[in-house]
């Protein structure tokens, strides 16, 4: 299907990706739908990835590559920093997104199926109702040329490669320039009446592994912030550092790493959500997952 009364916006927010950004250019061109723009935004590569982005731009007349004045900020942690949602606000400032029906995400290291595009956009046509889907991302494992799929709940959306209908992006408000804004997003579709759903059956190659740039540990440790910011009860962190503790890799340490992180957030009295209705929500979904698990158990 071509869906002709879509018109489809995608945003990169790239930086230092040249090893990968060759595949994620050839799997858009290759799109059985493609994107009615594909604006990507360079946000201070030193590596050539600019150089590569501009090497294309004349041979694909949907794709856009703009510059991003990278911030003054201190720190290395860019995902702690939310310096890549700044980088995709900032692009979007630069056109009116509003003209279009579907708003993506689409991160500089990500390879899609030839059909991605045409498969999303079949989903949230099919159930009014979604407003945020994607893929399913596997991620090198590292051994012998091996991928592993990045498990995850239903309802969750791998901040790589979102797409939202513009109406549930307008209800979300966006992305917000903040730690775990790919769960916040997600939390308030749901509240605002849509759903959010991943799609199981559709594979999207990753070709660099989220959040572990600085270690494993560093990740597991962002994750217990995250949990922190998104008003995630204490007891819900304390079991799920014991999960953590047996599931993730390194085996023990991840847990306290996670609880770590949401410890030290809290200790400081981080910046969080501060909107009652949020918590109320999110613990309120908490404890139907729970029931649920609960009784499939008995």
């Amino acid at each position: 299907m071509i869906f002709p009364d879509v018109r489809l916006l995608i945003v990169s927010p790239v930086r230092n990706e040249s090893a990968h950004i060759e595949e994620t250019i050839r799997s858009v061109a290759a799109q059985t739908r493609l994107p009615d723009l594909w604006l990507v935004a360079d946000d201070g590569s030193d590596d050539g990835t600019l150089e590569i982005l501009r090497s294309h731009e004349a041979d694909l007349p949907f794709l856009r590559v703009v510059t991003i004045s990278p911030p003054p900020v201190s720190g290395r942690d860019r995902l702690a920093l939310a310096l890549e949602a700044r980088a995709f606000n900032e692009a979007l400032k630069l056109v009116d997104w509003r003209q279009y029906t579907h708003i993506g995400k689409l991160d500089g290291d990500v390879e899609l199926a030839d059909d991605y595009f045409e498969r999303m956009l079949g989903r949230l046509a099919a159930n009014p109702r979604l407003g945020i889907t994607g893929g399913s991302i596997v991620e090198p494992s590292g051994i012998g040329g091996a991928w592993r799929p990045v498990t995850a709940p239903s309802y969750h959306v791998h901040g790589a490669l979102k797409l939202f209908t513009r109406p549930c992006f307008e209800a979300v408000g966006g992305i917000q320039e903040r730690l775990a804004w790919d769960t916040i997003d997600e939390v308030y579709a749901r509240m605002r009446g849509f759903e959010t759903e991943r799609d199981a059956d559709t594979v999207v190659r990753h070709h660099r592994p989220s959040g572990v740039a600085d270690g494993k540990l560093r990740g597991r440790y962002r994750h217990g912030a995250c949990a922190y910011i998104l008003r995630y009860s204490f007891p819900w962190v304390l079991a799920r550092s014991g999960k953590a503790a047996v599931v993730w890799d390194p085996r023990g340490l991840s847990g306290l790493a996670f609880l770590w992180g949401y410890l030290w957030f809290a200790i400081r009295r981080a910046d969080r959500v501060e909107d009652d209705e949020f918590r109320r929500f999110v613990r309120s979904e908490h404890r139907r997952r729970i029931r649920r698990a609960l009784r499939s158990l008995g």
